[in-house]
């Protein structure tokens, strides 16, 4: 699903790559967890993979695709099947719940009727029905965070990335974010998270990715996140 060879990314004004000669491939239905320090590179690998930016030097692959070589319609195309969660929500703070979640519909072009079924079934999935007319201040942070996930959800992803993602809750909350992930991943969705979330990691057992200053120094199948705190 994806592929990643050796793949370099400098950043002007930096000595060192925010990523060196990074190789990896990730299947289809894998969950990954990113590991490592703060400034090892796994923002950076989350922002490459979305096409958000460009490697430097390497190749990145999307079922088969080149994702330097993406058209205008074709990088549209390859970010429609990407759901992207991040750590501090960027929800509409003037939209609803509902609103929120069927916004990522919208841009798409996609039929009311549509809509309000999908944004429906999501919001269940996610443990927020009920709260559709509610509005992003009203929510404790575990709820804003489940609606950024149902956002990401709303349009089917085969893959989802997530930048820490339980970076502002508390551990209850993480957890049960997490099962929602683990959830989503058996239903097909391809995950890949980057996290400081050292216990969850260690609790869950999955294929573990650890970088350092750039460079993939572990990939463990089963892993920990084998850091001291």
């Amino acid at each position: 699903m994806i592929s990643l060879q050796h793949v370099t990314k400098n950043y002007p004004g930096s000595a060192l790559p925010a990523l060196d000669k990074i190789s990896l491939e990730i299947e289809k239905g894998e969950f990954v967890f990113l590991v490592g320090p703060s400034g090892a590179g796994k923002s950076t690998l989350i922002k490459l993979l979305f096409r958000e930016q460009l490697p430097t030097k390497g190749e990145i692959y999307f079922y088969g695709r080149n994702l330097a070589r993406l058209n205008k319609k074709a990088l549209l195309n390859h970010r429609r099947q990407i759901g992207m969660v991040f750590q501090d929500f960027r929800l509409l703070k003037q939209k609803t719940v509902f609103e929120n979640v069927a916004f990522a519909l919208e841009v798409l072009g996609k039929a009311p009727k549509e809509i309000e079924y999908k944004v429906s079934e999501v919001l269940d999935k996610v443990g927020l029905a009920g709260k559709e007319k509610s509005f992003p201040a009203e929510l404790s942070g575990g709820e804003q965070q489940r609606v950024g996930v149902a956002r990401a959800l709303v349009k089917d992803p085969l893959l989802l990335l997530a930048d820490e993602p339980t970076g502002n809750l508390d551990r209850n909350t993480s957890r049960q974010l997490m099962e929602l992930f683990e959830t989503i991943n058996c239903e097909g969705t391809t995950m890949i998270i980057a996290t400081h979330a050292w216990d969850l990691v260690d609790q869950m057992q999955k294929r573990v990715i650890s970088l350092e200053k750039g460079r993939l120094v572990r990939d463990e199948k089963r892993g920990t996140y084998g850091y001291e705190f």
